[in-house]
């Protein structure tokens, strides 16, 4: 090998070695932090939580027992074979002998008045209450996503609230040791400024940790509690809803997914009183069999072919005590169907002040924080000016602070309040 080439393999070999580390080390090519929407995280919820995904299970369940039921129409047939050896005890012999034996039996049910049928409708009927049930369950996970989304947000609005409370507190310590160096202002001024700043990085600290608390719920809520590396689109926002509280309530009556369950249920308690009362009424099935049988090869055979019908006499009071509890049964879903109205009205009622409170509290919110931006700035120049005190001027930071928090607060309450109209209305 050429003399010349080595230090030029040897450039190449470190270029290829080196080179993506100093990109990545410049900043280049580095992964981007992802930027999760509302929908985002409400997708990531439908995939992954497990109260859904058992929610599936328990629909597969259910079509499995459409098709239990659907057996009914079908025939059974079934398949024998046997061999045993016997020796007749008559005193005449000690031989053995050899029994072989086989056969087929089919049995056909050709008329239950209304029994087969009548399973598979109620068997349809708890199935459709599960999809429900299902939707029902999904609601609750969006609206508990949308919830710990928003939760996310506003903890985040406060954090940057109590960094510029730090950052606030920090110039007017600055100050107040400026104008104390000088003797315009006495010590107590900085003391004072200093527990003021001290409090202001202890509510930071509380402030950080709400974050990360409101991440892990809303990690939990999507159903990936160790998923990270990811911000959230700021939707926390007030844009006024019109909606009409009769309308909304009929929109529940008419869209709520647990009521349609029960309404479900209901139509298969009373299809149960109809099967309870099939157990008073004769079946009819047909049957057919070929066997064969004997003591060696070849073995005889025969068939038979025939109809039979069972009556039922007497059973132990049986069906009765069934028709019973299946009225019983429709009696009790008859009530908790009331029940149910009863709370959806509560909910939408519920949820429906709950956001008319909160897009009136917004404006007045935002207004109090401009007054509270005024009022500091107005003490601040007091104080600047020699003739305010470090009381008032640590009042208005505060008054500033908490008006931003309720604020926020107002905000969150408003789009919290939105989501749950939506999911008492059954969206």
């Amino acid at each position: 090998m050429s003399p010349f080439k080595l230090p030029i393999l040897a450039l190449l070999a470190m270029y290829f070695l080196f080179f993506p580390a100093l990109v990545n080390a410049s900043g280049e090519n580095e992964p981007k932090t992802k930027t999760l929407t509302l929908k985002d995280c409400i997708d990531i919820a439908l995939k992954h939580q497990p109260d859904i995904l058992a929610g599936l299970g328990d629909i597969k369940a259910k079509e499995s027992r459409v098709g239990q039921a659907k057996s009914g129409y079908l025939p059974e047939i079934d398949m024998t074979a046997g061999y045993s050896k016997y020796s007749p005890d008559n005193g005449l012999t000690n031989r053995s002998f050899n029994d072989y034996s086989g056969g087929f039996l089919l049995k056909q049910n050709l008329y239950d008045f209304g029994k087969t049928s009548t399973q598979v409708k109620i068997s349809r009927l708890n199935l459709l209450s599960s999809k429900s049930d299902l939707k029902t369950t999904t609601n609750q996970v969006i609206f508990n996503v949308k919830q710990a989304y928003f939760g996310v947000l506003r903890a985040k609005r406060n954090l940057k609230v109590a960094q510029d409370a730090v950052a606030q507190f920090e110039l007017h310590l600055k100050q107040a040791e400026g104008f104390y160096k000088v003797g315009i202002r006495p010590k107590f001024d900085v003391t004072k400024a200093r527990v003021d700043l001290s409090n202001a990085k202890l509510n930071l600290i509380n402030a950080q940790n709400s974050v990360k608390i409101a991440m892990a719920e809303l990690n939990n809520s999507m159903g990936v509690p160790d998923i990270d590396g990811y911000e959230l689109e700021d939707i926390l926002d007030f844009s006024p809803i019109k909606i009409d509280f009769e309308e909304a309530l009929k929109k529940a009556y008419s869209a709520r997914p647990d009521l349609s369950s029960i309404l479900a249920q209901k139509k298969a308690a009373s299809a149960s009183i109809e099967l309870a009362k099939k157990g008073y009424y004769p079946s009819v099935s047909g049957n057919a069999s070929y066997n064969v049988d004997g003591a060696g090869f070849p073995l005889s055979d025969g068939w038979t072919v025939g109809v039979n019908i069972t009556f039922p006499i007497f059973s132990g009071f049986l069906t009765k005590y069934q028709v019973e509890e299946a009225r019983a049964n429709l009696d009790s879903i008859s009530a908790k169907e009331e029940s149910l109205k009863n709370s959806i009205f509560l909910d939408v009622k519920q949820a429906y002040l709950n956001l008319v409170e909160a897009g009136e509290r917004v404006p007045v919110a935002e207004l109090g924080v401009t007054q509270a931006q005024e009022n500091l700035d107005l003490a601040m120049g007091r104080y600047k000016a020699g003739i305010g005190n470090p009381i008032e001027v640590t009042d208005s930071e505060i008054a500033l602070e908490n008006a931003k928090l309720a604020y926020i607060q107002a905000l969150y309450d408003y789009r919290v309040a939105f989501a749950a109209l939506q999911k008492a209305m059954g969206e």
